[in-house]
């Protein structure tokens, strides 16, 4: 089977790749399991020059995978080249922490000697899709490597150059050749890879639905899984919050990537005394945003990274806006060749909208008033998602005391927009996921913390 990568500025294809056989699979795998074999005893100074220098090819090369990035799902230039050097610190962090995080452990017992090791499982398959497509790859990529995993990788079709030229970074850091590799497939091999015994562990970040289906296949044949998934991250506007700086903040995390992350801010949740004030300002904020081309430098908003999604969005605001809604900006369809979306605020959003109750993948920004702190705090945790959360206050002992105790998300952060950090876990709650990415916790997720006592 074939399959093409679509440009989603001007809806023209890029590539046409052949989907790899179940043959050629298999002997991909047998080839990372015989590496790993091998890569497990390296030490851990060896892997740090490798990953260091994969380091340093990402920011030398950074405009160039900031322009693929741009090319294959449509983000903006400037924000690819940052993703590149995001890449490039993640993999510095792990050069320079593995071998700390994975330490022994003593533990004192009535044995001679007893101890906590961690050890690597094997092979470890990642689904990893097209919104973040270098970055969410090497935050899996980095700490399985350092630790002394192997990995595979199932990219988002459209998006399979990202893929291809990931790999290509790996060899040409020195890493040896299968340690790492891109598969070139669709979704209907996947559970065959998933069962395969070369197989050990699989890590997902995509949708709720995909990743329950590819959780249930991972249970069914009894393999560990992380999975981050989705969110519609509420951000509380209390009424003593310096609105300015917090709508402006909030509009940036709305916009970042034009909309299209898991850990955007989706929901403005705002105490009604200072809804109007607010509501004013994020309209203000959001119409210095230009959507276009993502490749000219003025702007930072590019298409949606296809059709079905731009589509999709669309319904969602025009459902929400027919269930009674206020759309005080944007939310049209574009007369392009692209899958533009316009900057588009929605306000007066209530439960039962399309705009309250789902993931809005997309620049569009839904304020819902709430009476007082306590209820907007209940409509920031009546969702089904729970990745992340911010508060927005001047009083920081409280910001503090909600974000710890109060909020129900896996990142909570306060009088700031929700992002990742490679020292930081990252990972959500309840249909976001469960497990975490980077920091000490994401590079144990795929270990096997072997007890070992001497008598």
């Amino acid at each position: 089977m074939r399959f093409k990568t679509i440009n989603p500025s001007n809806n023209t294809v890029i590539k046409e790749y052949e989907e790899y056989s179940i043959e050629k699979i298999q002997v991909i795998l047998e080839r990372s399991n015989k590496i790993y074999c091998e890569w497990k005893n390296t030490s851990f100074d060896y892997r740090a020059k490798l990953m260091k220098s994969a380091g340093e090819i990402l920011r030398n090369r950074k405009e160039e995978f900031g322009r693929l990035m741009a090319t294959e799902m449509g983000k903006p230039l400037a924000q690819g080249i940052a993703e590149a050097e995001k890449c490039a610190w993640v993999c510095d962090y792990y050069a320079e922490n593995a071998e700390r995080h994975l330490s022994d452990i003593d533990i004192k017992t009535e044995m001679r000697k007893s101890y906590v090791s961690f050890q690597p499982i094997g092979t470890i398959l990642a689904i990893m899709p097209w919104n973040f497509p270098f970055w969410q790859v090497f935050r899996f990529a980095a700490p399985a490597l350092m630790a002394g995993n192997a990995g595979v990788l199932k990219h988002s079709r459209n998006t399979m150059g990202c893929g291809v030229k990931i790999e290509e970074i790996f060899l040409e850091a020195g890493f040896p050749e299968g340690l790492f590799t891109n598969l070139v497939i669709g979704s209907d091999p996947v559970e065959s890879i998933i069962k395969n015994p070369l197989i050990s562990a699989v890590t997902l970040t995509g949708s709720t639905p995909v990743g329950s289906i590819v959780a249930g296949l991972a249970g069914k044949y009894i393999k560990k899984t992380v999975m981050e998934l989705g969110g519609s991250d509420p951000y509380v506007i209390l009424e003593d919050a310096e609105l300015a700086k917090t709508a402006e903040t909030c509009v940036v995390g709305r916009m970042i990537n034009s909309g299209q992350s898991c850990i955007a801010a989706k929901r403005f949740i705002v105490v009604e005394n200072i809804l109007d004030e607010f509501e004013q300002l994020v309209v203000h904020y959001a119409k210095q945003y230009k959507f276009g081309d993502p490749m000219q430098p003025d702007v930072n908003i590019g298409p949606m990274a296809r059709k079905d999604l731009q589509l999709e969005l669309h319904n969602q605001v025009v459902q929400s806006i027919v269930k009674g809604c206020k759309c005080l900006l944007g939310g049209y369809l574009p007369e392009t060749d692209g899958y533009y979306y316009p900057p588009t605020v929605l306000s007066d959003v209530r439960k039962g909208t399309a705009a309250y109750d789902e993931e809005t993948f997309g620049p569009v920004a839904t304020i819902i008033p709430a009476k007082d702190e306590k209820e907007a705090i209940a409509i920031a945790n009546d969702t089904i998602f729970g990745l992340g959360a911010a508060v927005f206050t001047r009083d920081i002992e409280k910001g503090e005391h909600i974000a710890k105790y109060d909020l129900q998300a896996g990142c909570c952060f306060v009088n700031a927009f929700v992002k990742s950090d490679p020292r930081l876990p990252f990972g959500g709650i309840k249909q976001s996921g469960y497990g975490r990415e980077l920091s000490e916790f994401g590079i144990k997720e795929f270990m096997n913390i072997k007890t070992v006592c001497i008598s």
